[in-house]
């Protein structure tokens, strides 16, 4: 009996310590955060939601390069498609063309030793960022940098969702065919996407190449207004409520994970009160423990006060968008999580343009007829198992 309190005594020692860590963290990175804001640009998009289309044209894009290749994502993988880009990297680099390499450290850390060592033996700078830092260790393993870039030349640009790997080319059997969207950029808002690009190089790689001209090349006026929308696990959420706020008609948000905050959820319940239509498209399938359940009692709230909820059918659905009124939509790197809203670096776009709205209407139609409606019945006769998994997942929601 003595040991055993001995080890509970312990544990909730190890607990309270990783909380004051935690909080003490947050606090620290709120203080030096600044709010960042890119003027209105105006920039040529082209969308996708297939990484059979996607990866062709991004790996293309990098072979005609001839100045430099920047890239940043969260994952890559250690598979084919992953070391066929890495391979494609070294090619580069091997050219004389300027390749840089960012991987987020937890993100990417399959990633070994020697393939690090290949990339820079190839001439490819390569760093990782957000590793593990003291004195809020356990703060900073959370805090990730979930963005996904890619610029070529300072002409063409790469933001979204997907990362690098089979998966995303359906070949995961249990979460085939993936669904997501990426936007590949030309015109102004690439100097926005290069500058984000080399903020987070001088954090990583300690060298600052914001004020050199070469990445910063004339560019043509696109079609689509719209503003870039930086983070790093402050000012999303007001950036959300704001937007939910001011919304008249309508607010869809598509997203693999749903776990608001508090204060959002009280404004879409707010808005719902003020006769807003609100659609949320989700994935039925899960890819991590835990995350499904964890959006159920917010579900059950926003289905209650009239909200549609739909689960994705065809696949595993990783889109992140949201839509105001068919006026402003913002896709991105961004979750609907606690995770994105409060810890993560990430990167959204917000654009204004009719034109591009409309087309981005009729691919969220498309995924929405893939879907079924869930209803509060079905969240209510959930089994045992899924029970006691949400109860679980109430736990841990600041960290899914």
């Amino acid at each position: 009996m003595k040991t055993f309190l001995i080890i509970i005594s312990i544990i909730a020692i190890l607990i309270f310590l990783l909380f004051i860590d935690f909080q003490l963290g947050k606090r620290a990175q709120q203080k030096k955060t600044d709010r960042k804001n890119y003027p209105f640009r105006y920039t040529n998009f082209h969308i996708y939601s297939d990484g059979t289309e996607l990866f062709p044209a991004l790996f293309q894009t990098i072979k005609e390069a001839n100045s430099h290749v920047h890239v940043l994502f969260y994952t890559i993988k250690t598979d084919s498609i992953s070391t066929e880009f890495l391979n494609l990297l070294e090619t580069k680099a091997h050219e004389g063309v300027e390749v840089r390499l960012i991987l987020d450290w937890l993100g990417s850390i399959k990633i070994r030793k020697k393939i690090r060592e290949n990339l820079k033996k190839a001439g490819v700078q390569f760093a990782f960022c957000q590793l593990p830092t003291f004195p809020y260790l356990f703060y900073s393993l959370q805090v990730r940098n979930h963005r996904k870039i890619a610029i070529i030349d300072g002409k063409v640009g790469f933001m979204g969702g997907f990362n690098i790997g089979k998966d995303y080319i359906h070949a995961n059997f249990k979460l085939s065919p993936w669904r997501d969207y990426h936007l590949q950029l030309t015109g102004e808002g690439v100097d926005d996407l290069q500058r984000e690009f080399l903020i987070d190089w001088l954090k990583a790689f300690k060298v600052n190449l914001l004020q050199n001209p070469i990445y910063f090349p004339m560019q043509q006026k696109g079609e689509s207004r719209h503003q870039l929308i930086p983070t790093q696990g402050v000012y999303l959420e007001e950036i959300i409520c704001n937007l939910v706020k001011n919304s008249k008609k309508s607010l869809f948000i598509a997203t693999p994970y749903f776990i608001p905050s508090k204060r959002i959820t009280e404004e879409l319940v707010r808005a719902l009160h003020r006769n807003v239509s609100i659609t949320i498209l989700i994935p039925d399938k899960a890819d991590h423990m835990l995350v499904k359940e964890a959006s159920f009692p917010y579900l059950r709230s926003l289905i209650g006060n009239g909200a549609s909820v739909y689960q994705y059918l065809n696949g595993f659905f990783h889109g992140k968008l949201i839509n105001v009124d068919n006026e402003i939509i913002i896709i991105g790197s961004s979750n609907f999580d606690r995770r994105s809203i409060f810890l993560n670096h990430e990167l959204n776009c917000c654009i204004y343009d009719p034109v591009f709205i409309e087309k981005m209407n009729k691919i969220t139609e498309m995924d929405l007829q893939q879907a079924k409606e869930l209803s509060l019945e079905g969240l209510n006769t959930i089994t045992m198992r899924s029970k006691l998994k949400e109860w679980v997942s109430r736990l841990f929601a600041p960290f899914l």
